[in-house]
């Protein structure tokens, strides 16, 4: 039943968004007028402010009515809220239809770290090549990690010797290689084991420091980040040791491994909501053992993620869901989940908006609204400061310059 309404509302919101935006679509100058404006950037709000989009970038932003070029497409919010589109920086989208899913909740960018036979780089080829709209999809294809995934091998044979299991710093370098010759953006490593499979322990640790410093080492090479997946705090002191970019979980962090991702300039992507998700029935989990383990953890990832905060390590929202049919966590709940551990909303915003960018690397060009900035932008009809539960309600979502979603008429 949950999983029949769950694709009757996707394909509900798609119907609505393809018959509702196609005003918009007419000119390539859209012009966005009596905004209040949280930037990404700023901690005040900018009141009854216009936003002119030419050409999928942000041309200018003007205090009142400003000047509406001709031709222009006229889009007036009424006094809504407008925010730069999410930046969700852990999912695991595999297909257009949940891309697309993705996008109408917002995510105008998404990390996807981990997903088989490099369905992500796929989707952001497609998207690049303006085949499909969906999200800038930012890939990491295949996790790396002892054991790779079986659909791997069917992806790249050559690499059959490891089928058995990886293992030393050569493997690992081939491993991450494999990655890069594919296109992947960034690299996944595994820390430590899993905490969504009944089998594993979230806490072990899985590669020695010389595997880790190997992967990090190859990534930098080609010019990438590392993603560290890690509930555990030896696995996951030793990849911030080895230099990743981020710490994807981090559930069971100490304060030292806290100061040292401080120190280091190490982002951490605690995934909250993904938490509550394996405790509560349905969604992309539902499984008896999980609930039980999930309950141990939930206090123990937002207790980590309070302290992070008060720390100074950057938080970035990620949901690590797929947006498949049987998801139920956006990235509005994770940013509610960070309000709910200390956070301020204005700054659980950023984590999912500019800090999320600056993880990723991309706060050049996306993540806040600014002259000059991709225009990737969302609305939300009332304001998200007094009450963040708001952000759960998107009525508009622009994707590089081009209405995706359109609910401001009802």
């Amino acid at each position: 039943m949950k999983k029949g309404l769950a694709l009757f509302l996707t394909m509900l919101i798609a119907l609505f968004a393809a018959t509702h935006f196609a005003y918009a679509q007419r000119s390539s100058t859209i012009v966005i007028t009596h905004a209040n404006l949280i930037d990404g950037i700023s901690n005040e709000v900018r009141r009854d402010v216009t936003v002119v989009i030419a050409d999928g970038r942000i041309s200018r932003i003007e205090t009142g009515a400003g000047s509406v070029p001709a031709g222009a497409s006229i889009i007036d919010l009424k006094g809504r809220w407008l925010l730069p589109g999410f930046i969700d920086a852990h999912v695991h989208i595999a297909d257009l239809r949940a891309a697309r899913t993705a996008l109408t909740s917002g995510v105008t960018t998404a990390r996807a770290l981990g997903v088989n036979h490099f369905a992500d780089i796929g989707i952001r080829e497609l998207n690049h090549a303006g085949a499909v709209d969906v999200p800038d999809v930012i890939s990491a294809g295949y996790h790396v990690r002892p054991q790779p995934a079986e659909d791997f091998f069917l992806d790249a044979p050559k690499l059959r010797d490891l089928i058995g299991g990886v293992s030393g710093t050569e493997a690992v370098r081939r491993l991450v290689r494999a990655m890069i010759e594919r296109g992947a953006d960034v690299i996944k490593i595994m820390a430590t084991e899993r905490a969504g499979l009944p089998e594993t322990d979230p806490r072990k640790r899985v590669f020695t420091d010389e595997e880790l410093a190997a992967a990090v080492d190859e990534a930098r090479k080609a010019g990438l980040f590392v993603a560290a997946h890690a509930h555990g705090d030896e696995g996951a002191a030793a990849a911030v040791r080895a230099g990743v970019r981020s710490i994807e979980h981090g559930t069971y962090l100490s304060d030292q491994t806290l100061a040292l991702m401080k120190e280091r300039g190490t982002f951490l992507v605690p995934t909250i909501a993904t938490v509550i998700d394996l405790i509560e029935p349905g969604g992309d989990y539902d499984n008896a053992q999980l609930s039980i383990r999930g309950r141990a953890m939930l206090p123990r990832v937002r207790e980590t993620t309070a302290k992070a905060y008060k720390m100074g390590v950057k938080i970035v929202v990620g949901t690590d869901t797929g947006y498949g049919p049987t998801s139920n966590r956006r990235v509005s709940h994770e940013i509610v989940e960070l309000v709910g551990v200390g956070m301020t909303p204005m700054d659980a915003i950023k984590a999912a908006t500019s800090i999320s960018a600056e993880c990723l690397g991309i706060h050049k060009r996306t993540g806040s609204i600014q002259p000059g900035m991709e225009a990737d932008l969302i609305a939300v009809e009332r304001d998200p400061l007094a009450d963040v539960r708001n952000l759960q309600d998107v009525v508009l979502v622009v994707n590089n310059g081009k209405v995706a979603l359109h609910r401001l008429g009802w």
